[in-house]
């Protein structure tokens, strides 16, 4: 996959992406992130890539047409344009989730635009970009943070990151369950050594050597705890 990143502030992208699964799926060149300095874009010397909101206001509005410049520094084969998806992380976007994750690491190229300021010409909403995606509501300095988090989180799904069986059972995605309609999970709970410290001891169950009754444990675990923190993700 091939990630394209347009922001005001390249510099803050040197520490998540250059450390961990990240860098080794870089490595392996499962993924190939480029992060691009909108400024270069702008076509005065002063590299302005900001103006005034008509109609008055405070702040300052990223221009479309350097943003449009931008974009259009990308060429996309004809053929690959399916597989393509220009993304503004924006307030007004859709909730980003784990199922959105999903749908976009099965794509070939993202471009992922920070905004920052007091947002965007609504142009490019309008004609540039594909979707609006926000991963909450409340509000950040900018959109760069929010690019981290989608990066991280479509990066770990691409096929040889991580072992599939990782990503399958982990909170969030989806569980066949027996008899069960149930199916975004949070995760069950996990134990290590020691087998007991102080008055705490690991449920004899996952001692037992059972796998059988320890898949069992497990989902229902996944069932109580989901109902228990978070019972917005259960469907009957």
């Amino acid at each position: 996959m091939k990630i394209d990143v347009l922001t005001l502030f390249p510099e803050m992208f040197r520490g998540p992406f250059d450390e961990s699964i990240l860098r080794r799926a870089q490595d392996k060149g499962i993924v190939d992130i480029k992060i691009h300095n909108l400024r270069d874009w702008a076509s005065d010397k002063h590299k302005t890539v900001d103006d005034r909101p008509f109609g008055g206001g405070k702040g300052m509005v990223i221009r479309v047409d350097v943003v449009h410049r931008a974009i259009s520094n990308f060429q996309f084969p004809i053929s690959n344009k399916k597989k393509r998806r220009i993304i503004l992380l924006s307030p007004q976007g859709k909730n980003f989730t784990q199922k959105k994750a999903r749908d976009l690491s099965k794509l070939e190229h993202l471009i992922l635009i920070a905004g920052h300021y007091e947002g965007f010409d609504e142009r490019i909403t309008e004609n540039l970009v594909d979707e609006e995606i926000s991963i909450g509501d409340y509000i950040l300095t900018g959109g760069e943070i929010p690019v981290m988090v989608i990066v991280d989180s479509v990066a770990r799904l691409l096929p040889g990151v991580l072992e599939e069986e990782t990503t399958k059972h982990e909170s969030f995605s989806k569980l066949k369950i027996e008899n069960s309609k149930l199916k975004n999970l949070l995760d069950y709970p996990q134990y290590t050594r020691p087998e007991k410290y102080l008055d705490w001891k690991v449920p004899k169950v996952l001692l037992s050597g059972n796998h059988k009754e320890i898949e069992k444990w497990r989902q229902n675990k996944s069932v109580e705890i989901s109902k228990q923190k978070r019972p917005d993700l259960i469907k009957d």
